[in-house]
């Protein structure tokens, strides 16, 4: 991630990109109204307010961002874990079942559907899992492996199982061995 922004600056064109998809500008009035109006996007909304919260210095604000993250865990049923770099642009379709290791970090307009598990091997410090920008990862993928990194503009189809790094634009699945058999008498 860039660094040229303030974390407050960073917040907001997240939530730009997020909530209004960069139609319209950014005011919190518009988010809130989005938020209110659409609940899909109450998740990544307050998990950015939570992921803001947890980088700053102050005990009481890392605290908080603690609780809202336990809360969003309990309601939504996923746990992307706070420390976790996601870029703008992130798309979540369906709220079950996503695990994200605070050790990674995600790149711009990256969908992730159900049932996904992203992380490390080892819970070793300096350990990163990096997926580029411009990813589209099917449901039921399992990405787990020490500094693995997947390019940018990579599909990764559904059921995956992946612990290999992934260049740039490609198509990447886990081909099935397994045979359905069906007979018929």
């Amino acid at each position: 991630m860039s660094n040229r922004y303030t974390k407050y600056e960073r917040l907001t064109r997240c939530l730009a990109a997020d909530i209004l998809k960069n139609k319209k500008s950014f005011s919190w009035r518009r988010i809130i109204l989005r938020c209110i109006k659409q609940p899909k996007h109450r998740y990544i909304f307050w998990w950015r307010i939570a992921s803001y919260l947890y980088s700053t210095d102050s005990h009481f604000c890392k605290s908080r961002a603690r609780k809202i993250n336990f809360s969003l865990i309990k309601k939504y049923n996923i746990e992307i874990m706070l420390g976790t770099q996601i870029g703008e642009g992130i798309r979540l379709p369906h709220f079950t079942g996503i695990v994200i290791n605070p050790y990674c970090n995600i790149g711009k307009n990256v969908r992730i559907r159900q049932n996904t598990t992203i992380g490390i091997k080892d819970d070793v410090e300096g350990v990163l899992l990096t997926i580029g920008d411009n990813v589209d990862i099917g449901a039921n993928c399992c990405i787990i492996g020490n500094d693995i990194t997947i390019g940018n503009n990579v599909v990764i189809g559904a059921m995956s199982f992946i612990n290999k790094s992934i260049p740039d634009d490609v198509v990447c699945y886990t081909e099935k061995t397994n045979k359905i058999i069906v007979r018929t008498e």
